[in-house]
């Protein structure tokens, strides 16, 4: 049997472990909507490129199919079945939310048309809710190879697009080394062949795009053209980029074997993806843009909530980045996540922690986690920003779930989480960075450590590592205090680690 080693060949073979199935090459599937997904694949279903709609930028049928699922009357009110004035002003409000509020948005909280509201997504049930865990089985999630995107008269094609209920969520352009084109030609083919005003590449209509080839990939949140700005999604090799050799097949599988199965692909849209708005501190002018978590971020955040999980408050972290590579994403989207985790086996289901506080000094931390936060939860009241000593006290007791308070304050903070017997706090400490020297350092130290190791550290910056100071003078603190319920997950960005 000849190996295929086309750009197709390994379209096919991504395919193939996505869905399962073995009759790829025949005349394209027509799928009726209501297909199960086939055993031996991932838990995706086979889209055909025929049933995307290149103005509303939807797949018709995976639509139509989740709505008469799971919203049978509304989906007929619609007039899904049938191309008309009713299900065409239906597509143009879709269309029009995504939009505004990006695809993100509209499948975490639905839309409003008329006097219905459709859920578009059904996200991870909580245990033992059988109804959430039915609707959650429901969600579609297909894929689509060589679909036709553009409206003009060339019909370009993508490679590969991903999409869940019909909604466009990733597409992918191929490259096999083995014809001599790598990762770099599947960029550059994004940048010049892909123009960014096809509807299907207008800001946040499709959350992330992928360069692969086999042995890397790349990717962009938002098509500029020769602009469209790729990071690595590689896992990393021997401290360096790239990825490890696979014994079991391409370099490149985790990409569709671990990160995009349906239930990771759903993590990320609940608890990682979003749209973030920047504000110029010289011209006041706003920007949105587009965040789609890198491998590193997804596999640190993902560990330590694991084994927080399995062993509950009481250990301490270290995790490093390298300069440039979102810690404040990281040090967010775990705060987040840390609130209302429950320790495994926990058959009540309790919290671990009562509440998760960051200790930095950066303005801009504070107001990034805050608009993280709000991304995924509606609570009004759950950050808090501890700008004075009484700060921290009062939201305590207002039992906010993520207290955002500086160094320069860390005496207080380690004041006030001893005297509360019986609960639990994490502790994030963002510190490697410009105030972890000098007076700012002292003031740790002291507050850790008495004035003794306060006035060592301020006197000798090049003699011990105040790093080591707070650490040592962190765990006399804890021993003597017997915190033996609090977790410290410490973040801090190493000057050498791995360049994914």
């Amino acid at each position: 049997m000849t190996t295929d080693i086309s750009e197709k060949g390994l379209e096919g073979l991504i395919v193939r472990a996505m869905t399962g199935r073995t009759d790829l090459l025949v005349p394209p599937h027509t799928p009726t909507g209501f297909d199960a997904p086939v055993s031996g694949g991932t838990g995706w279903l086979l889209g055909d490129p025929r049933h995307y709609d290149r103005g509303f930028c939807v797949d018709l049928v995976q639509l139509r199919g989740f709505l008469e699922l799971t919203q049978p009357k509304v989906a007929e009110a619609l007039g899904l079945g049938t191309d008309g004035p009713t299900r065409r002003q239906f597509l143009a409000r879709l269309s029009g939310e995504i939009g505004k509020r990006g695809v993100i948005d509209v499948l975490r909280k639905g839309v409003s048309h008329g006097p219905h509201h459709l859920q578009l997504f059904y996200g991870t049930p909580s245990p033992g809710n059988a109804k959430a865990a039915e609707l959650n089985a429901q969600n579609r999630f297909s894929v689509s190879r060589q679909f036709a995107y553009s409206n003009d008269e060339t019909r370009r094609a993508l490679d590969l697009g991903l999409f869940i209920n019909g909604l466009p969520m990733a597409t992918f352009e191929l490259k096999n080394s083995l014809t001599k084109q790598t990762v770099t030609d599947a960029v550059e083919q994004y940048r010049r062949d892909r123009d960014p005003r096809e509807p299907l590449f207008g800001f946040g209509r499709c959350v992330v795009h992928f360069a692969v080839d086999d042995s890397e990939v790349r990717m962009c949140t938002e098509l500029k053209g020769k602009g469209s700005w790729f990071l690595p999604f590689n896992q990393g090799h021997h401290d360096g980029a790239g990825n490890p050799p696979n014994p079991h097949g391409l370099k490149t599988d985790y990409l569709w074997r671990e990160v995009l199965i349906p239930s990771g692909l759903t993590d990320i849209l609940e608890n990682y993806a979003q749209i973030v708005e920047d504000k110029d501190p010289r011209t006041g002018k706003k920007k949105r843009k587009q965040v789609w978590p890198r491998f590193h971020q997804l596999q640190l955040v993902r560990r330590a909530l694991a084994d927080v999980s399995a062993h509950g408050a009481g250990k301490r972290y270290l995790i490093q980045h390298s300069a440039g590579s979102g810690k404040s994403n990281s040090i967010a989207w775990l705060a987040h996540q840390l609130i209302g985790l429950k320790r495994d086996g926990d058959a009540e289901g309790h919290e671990i922690f009562h509440s998760v506080i960051v200790v930095t000094d950066r303005r801009i931390l504070d107001s990034q986690i805050q608009a993280t936060i709000k991304q995924f939860m509606q609570v009004g009241a759950t950050v808090g920003h501890a700008q004075r000593s009484g700060d921290l006290r009062k939201f305590i007791e207002e039992g906010r779930k993520i207290i955002v308070s500086t160094v320069q304050k860390f005496p207080f903070i380690l004041d006030e989480i001893g005297c509360e017997a019986g609960k639990s706090f994490a502790i994030l400490i963002d510190e490697a960075h410009s105030s972890q020297g000098g007076k700012t350092s002292a003031a740790m130290s002291e507050a850790l450590g008495g004035r003794a190791a306060a006035n060592a550290a301020a006197a000798d910056e090049e003699g011990p590592d105040p790093e080591d100071t707070v650490n040592e003078a962190l765990e006399r603190r804890m021993a003597a205090r017997k915190m033996q319920q609090m977790a410290r997950a410490r973040s801090s960005i190493g000057p050498s680690t791995a360049t994914r």
